[in-house]
């Protein structure tokens, strides 16, 4: 059965057809091999989506889209432009920090992409940067949209491998501020080896003026966050929250979202919610069929046998994560693996939350990593470039995030130390 539902994904994966429909068909064919009742497929496919912290998807997309179109946006890059854009560099690294600060409220990395690189782009562009290296940073920046929490990634890897979300999301902090604070190092000092940014201070605002400006904007992933670790709501209902601030901000106190606007951005909240649903919802039959083969314990017992300590099973599993990352989107990705790798990870003695950590870092660097990086089409859309002109510029941030997955593999704390702190208090 096993065999060929591997045989049908990859028949289905040589035609291009998507990885959703792929992953299904090769479902169905399981059912039909195994002889199964194909009342397995309906039960399976709404037991997958039946989950109350998947309700948190469609309203975190719902809230970006209203950051986009309500000035929220804009008026965080002026706040992060004023902390950093200062120094030669100091744009580029702006990009970063606004990234930083959009994803505590999106969840979303093509939300990021989106709502930033519109902004950001053509202002890098403006200054000097060659507009490749514009897109590949934004794109990179925004993968931070799945590593600092809120994150829809850890919701799914929490609900696939049971595991608490509240914790995931504590534990996102360490990893997402360590890969943020390296990139903006890296491109202060790539800026000033290549003689990029030298204007960069031009229309810079005061820090007090520029937070006089984004202060609500800067008080809602404090009220989100916040609302979360004091026990006032759950991340669903902190995601219908985003929603309701997010919309009084731009509709009545910046109005820059009008009436008119709303349909369009419920259109587009709609579709990429469905679209993610619907990957779930497949992922989820498919992982059914693997677990009821016993491929998992298939896997476990050869990686038991082959990787003999903690350390060699964390490096097969980053190479892995590696290569499935450039060619599987990203929430498949965690749906099918999460449960298989999740228990041989507790076999070897790695919290599920730090493996949590390692994969999900691990699947954002597929969002950048070419055939299939989503972030990076997001990107190419934005700036208007095609992917070829964009990936040699890829490279060195490539090499960064690894170089901080290394740090987050084999140094658990970054990614425990504020989980423990919480939880043992």
């Amino acid at each position: 059965m096993s065999f060929a539902m591997l045989i049908t994904m990859i028949l289905c994966f040589v035609f291009s057809v998507s990885i959703a429909v792929s992953i299904g068909v090769a479902s169905i064919v399981g059912i039909q091999v195994a002889e199964a009742n194909m009342l397995i497929a309906v039960k399976e496919i709404f037991t997958s989506i039946n989950k109350f912290p998947l309700a948190a998807i469609p309203f975190f997309i719902f809230a970006g889209n209203l950051m986009e179109t309500g000035g929220i946006s804009k008026r965080l890059v002026e706040f992060a432009k004023s902390l950093v854009g200062g120094i030669q560099g100091g744009l580029a690294a702006t990009c970063v920090l606004t990234c930083m600060i959009f994803a505590a409220i999106s969840g979303s990395s093509v939300a990021t992409t989106f709502a930033i690189g519109a902004i950001l782009i053509p202002a890098l562009v403006k200054h000097g940067y060659p507009i490749s290296y514009a897109a590949a940073l934004q794109a990179t920046s925004a993968e931070l949209g799945v590593i600092i929490p809120p994150s829809i990634p850890m919701i799914l890897y929490g609900v696939s491998a049971e595991v608490s979300i509240g914790e995931l999301f504590i534990a996102g902090f360490g990893p997402g501020i360590l890969i943020g604070v390296a990139l903006m190092i890296f491109v202060i000092v790539y800026a000033r080896i290549k003689g990029y940014g030298k204007q960069d201070h031009i229309g810079k605002l005061p820090v007090l003026v520029a937070l006089r400006q984004a202060w609500l904007a800067l008080l809602m992933p404090f009220v989100i966050l916040g609302g979360i670790y004091g026990g006032v709501f759950t991340p669903t209902e902190a995601s219908v929250v985003a929603v309701f601030y997010a919309f009084i901000l731009g509709v009545f106190i910046y109005r820059e979202t009008k009436w008119s606007d709303l349909p369009g951005v419920l259109r587009k909240s709609v579709i990429a919610s469905s679209v993610i649903m619907f990957i779930i919802a497949n992922a989820g039959l498919f992982s059914f069929m693997i677990t009821r083969a016993g491929v998992p314990e298939l896997i476990g017992t050869w990686l038991s046998e082959t990787l003999q300590s903690p350390a060699y099973f964390l490096l097969g599993v980053n190479l892995a994560l590696f290569v499935i990352g450039m060619f599987i989107e990203t929430s498949a990705s965690i749906i099918v693996l999460a449960p298989i790798l999740v228990p041989v990870a507790m076999k070897f003695g790695v919290d599920p939350v730090h493996f949590g950590m390692i994969m999900i870092v691990n699947l954002a660097l597929g969002m950048i990593t070419p055939p299939f990086g989503v972030n990076l089409f997001a990107a190419c859309t934005v700036a208007k470039i095609s992917l070829d002109r964009m990936a040699p510029k890829l490279l060195p941030f490539i090499g960064v995030i690894i170089a901080c997955l290394m740090v987050i593999t084999y140094f658990p704390p970054l990614s425990l130390a504020l989980r423990d702190f919480m939880y043992v208090r």
